[in-house]
Order: structure tokens, then C-alpha cells, then sequence
């Protein structure tokens, strides 16, 4: 358990794990405001948790102990894992999300949320292709955290992987032989378009519009390699 400071807000809203941790889940609230979140995840009525939650000004708040199976990414999918609740630690970053103004995340919030990732990565041995967004998971049904939140700056600390701009190559494959390697990569593909919305939204966030170029072939392609090729 991390020893950080942080203020304990408990939620009723958690049950036992199934499998051991191997994925760090980041979210962002999608509400108004902080309270409204805080409280919306307090609730025994909302069946949803996380089990921290880093508010704009970088507090950081405890809701779920580490050890239990916090309610925060529903149905979701990556890389083999169905539950990925039982297998992940759940992060709520305040932000009022596409629905509510979306916002770029403050230097506070991000300069909070760095440390406990590190914490967490290296005491769990969380690796970077584990770090992921709620829409990588969740494609068909999340956007969060968006394409504004800085993907890049934590890439230069090793807590996600870098997008890859080096030596980049257009391998020409077909949209289906795209498709098998995105669900080879981590991907649920039961809803094609939204897989590549997702992954564009991660990996290439200037365009995301779902539609299979050359750019997202050879992004794609670096990201397979043994050692990806990006900003780091």
C-alpha cells in the first residue's frame, strides 16, 4: 500500500479479486466537478468505484484498498483479460470529461498523478503495455481519459508506452490483417471502428476519425516490435 498522502474517502462499492494485479486503468470522472464524482463514487446506489481519485489541484484521494477489486472499468477487454477489474488498479482523474466541457488536465493534477503511478507500477511490476486507458479497455463504450491527456510526458518516465515516430513504416496490410494485429496488440475488435477510434485516440490523437491509413499501419507496426520507437 502506498504510503503518499492522501485523503481516505472509503466506497462501499468493491468485492474480492479473482486474479493478481497486472493492469493500471486511468479514468477520468466525466462529471461536473470533483464532489459530484466523489460523491457519485461513494455511493452504494452507483455500483462503480476506482481506487484512487487525483482531483485537479493533485489531492489525491483513497476510495478502494488496493488489495480489493474496485468497480471502474465494467465491461472491458485487454490482452486476454475479461475481468479486468479483478486484474487492474483503477485511477479516477478529475476532469468534466466530452460531456461536460473536456479540459486539458492541469500541471498539479498530472505532477500527483506521476508519483503514484511510479509507486504503484513498481511495487505491483505493472509493465508499460499495462497502463492503459479506460477506452483501450472498453473501446466500444468509453472515450476516457481523451485525447488531451499527456500520453507523451508519461512515456518519458516509462509509465506508458511511447508513440512510435522513429523509422516508421507502412507495412500495407488490409484493414482485416490491421484488425488482427490491433486484437494481437491488446484490443477488443468485436467493434472495428470504435477499436481504431480508440487506438487513434491513444497513439495518434491529432486525427481520430476511424479510419485505417498508412500512419495508423505503421504505428501499429513499430508498437509490435520488440522495443517500440518513440518520444522517449
Amino acid at each position: 500500500m502506498t504510503d503518499m498522502p492522501m485523503i481516505e474517502r472509503p466506497s462501499p462499492n468493491f468485492d474480492e479479486r479473482a486474479s493478481p494485479i497486472s493492469l493500471l486503468v486511468l479514468h477520468y470522472t466525466g462529471m461536473p466537478d470533483a464532489a459530484s464524482a466523489l460523491d457519485w463514487l461513494a455511493s452504494p446506489e452507483s455500483k462503480v468505484s476506482a481506487h484512487f481519485v487525483v482531483c485537479e489541484d493533485g489531492q489525491i484521494v483513497r476510495m478502494v484498498d488496493e488489495a480489493k477489486r474496485a468497480w471502474h472499468a465494467g465491461r472491458s477487454h485487454w490482452r486476454g483479460i475479461n475481468d479486468v477489474n479483478s486484474a487492474s488498479i483503477g485511477i479516477e482523474i478529475v476532469n468534466p470529461g466530452h460531456e461536460w466541457g473536456y479540459r486539458p488536465f492541469p500541471e498539479a493534477q498530472i505532477g500527483a498523478l506521476i508519483p503514484l503511478m511510479h509507486d504503484i507500477v513498481q511495487r505491483h511490476g505493472i509493465t508499460r503495455g499495462n497502463i492503459v486507458g479506460h477506452s483501450d479497455v472498453a473501446p466500444a463504450r468509453k472515450q476516457d481519459p481523451g485525447e488531451l491527456f499527456p500520453w507523451g510526458q508519461l512515456a518519458r518516465l516509462r509509465l506508458a508506452l511511447p508513440r512510435p515516430t522513429r523509422n516508421l513504416m507502412d507495412p500495407l496490410w488490409t484493414d482485416s490483417a490491421f484488425m488482427l494485429a490491433l486484437e494481437r496488440f491488446g484490443y477488443d475488435i468485436a467493434e472495428p471502428e470504435a477499436a481504431v477510434v480508440a487506438f487513434q485516440r491513444r497513439f495518434r490523437p491529432e486525427l481520430i476519425d476511424g479510419v485505417i491509413d498508412g500512419e495508423c499501419r505503421a504505428i501499429l507496426l513499430a508498437l509490435l516490435l520488440p522495443k517500440p520507437r518513440g518520444d522517449e
